[in-house]
């Protein structure tokens, strides 16, 4: 038997966010499931071997215990129930009676027993971030993050601590994003790891716009991150992250300050003649305090000018339009500071002025000789 209250709002938003660790199909069925643990308050979990997600709810609780019930089916349930109090009650052939107003369900549950326990996550080290620094980096590093398997490791984000604070590391074969930020506490010393993207993903959606701390914990094979009631576990990805300081080339001749918005602007304006079907690179000569902008297709040819300052020194270079839109439109700055060597080199992007808190490098596309 186990049987607790809760209101309706806590509950939902507690299944909302566990649900997204819960695996769509799994051979396991109590993998498709929630669990859901009771003692002093109700705590939920989901998991799907790679990455677990648990929150606890504040609950009046009767009687304690575990069960197990399908995620879809009871968050589908929950959503619909009027704005009150949960009731819950199940008994021990695990059937659960769930009433909110006048409204009433009856569903089986599984045993807890058939659930898999989620990792154990040693803490040597740790360290405290506000939340809404931890999901702006994410946010601003993620995109780069690679999808393509042949390199696991690189299917994540490099987290790096130490006493510079915490750097954050993307890169997947045509860009890479650099953020940093000074942190409010660590514990251990200096650490590394790379976190899955996928992972990532959740943590930035379960930290809200505030100053309250998150906090980074690193096991031997998991990583835990804490934020407020919700704590997630995942797998570290393990192997050789690109050695990303060697990578990027810093002693570039030709410097360009350009306004941000401006600048994506002209690059989505070329792009209109871009499409899946039909690709081309948007061509760039930077000039004095302009940069010429076009791409050309089956579909016609877009131009446009942006205005920067400094001198290109006539430099052509191509890029992949998405790459270096995506590069400026996560750039948390209004103004940014582009060096560019040849045709050949990568675009560093950085900012104008103060500490170097993020850095991107796109990669260009090689153009066809002038047309």
């Amino acid at each position: 038997m186990m049987k607790f209250s809760c209101e309706k709002a806590l509950l939902q938003n507690a299944i909302a966010v566990t649900s997204r660790a819960v695996a769509q199909k799994s051979s396991i069925p109590a993998l498709e499931g929630l669990l859901l643990h009771v003692d002093h308050q109700l705590t939920v979990s989901g998991y799907n071997m790679q990455t677990g997600i648990r929150t606890k709810v504040a609950a009046n609780v009767n009687e304690p215990g575990d069960i197990v019930l399908n995620a879809r089916l009871f968050g589908d349930i929950i959503r619909r129930m009027p704005d009150d109090v949960v009731i819950f009650a199940a008994d021990d052939k695990l059937m659960v009676h769930l009433s909110c107003g006048d409204a009433d369900f009856d569903i089986q549950g599984l045993s807890a027993a058939d659930y898999p326990d989620l990792p154990h996550v040693e803490d040597e080290y740790s360290i405290s971030i506000q939340q809404k620094f931890l999901r702006s980096m994410i946010e601003e590093v993620a995109f780069a993050v690679s999808t393509n398997e042949s390199r696991p490791v690189h299917t994540g984000a490099l987290f790096e601590i130490g006493e510079s604070g915490l750097t954050m590391v993307a890169v997947d074969g045509f860009r890479l994003a650099i953020r940093r930020e000074p942190l409010e506490k660590m514990e251990g010393g200096a650490f590394s790891f790379v976190a899955p993207g996928s992972a990532l993903n959740e943590v930035k959606s379960i930290c809200g716009d505030v100053e309250d701390l998150a906090a980074v914990t690193l096991g031997k094979r998991h990583i835990m991150f804490e934020v407020g009631e919700t704590e997630l576990i995942c797998r570290r990805l393990e192997g050789e992250f690109l050695d990303y300081k060697n990578a990027i080339p810093r002693k570039n001749p030709i410097t360009i300050i350009a306004d941000t918005k401006a600048l994506i602007e002209s690059i989505d304006r070329v792009s209109v003649v871009i499409s899946d079907k039909l690709k081309s690179p948007v061509r760039c000569t930077f000039d004095h305090d302009r940069v010429l902008l076009s791409a050309k297709t089956g579909s016609g040819v877009g131009k446009d000018v942006c205005r920067v300052s400094g001198d290109g020194q006539g430099l052509e270079i191509g890029f992949n339009n998405r790459y270096l839109m995506e590069a400026l439109r996560y750039a948390p700055a209004d103004t940014v500071k582009i060096e560019l060597n040849t045709g050949v080199s990568p675009a560093i992007i950085v900012p104008v002025e103060g500490e170097e808190n993020f850095l991107y490098m796109v990669l260009p596309v090689r153009l066809k000789s002038a047309e």
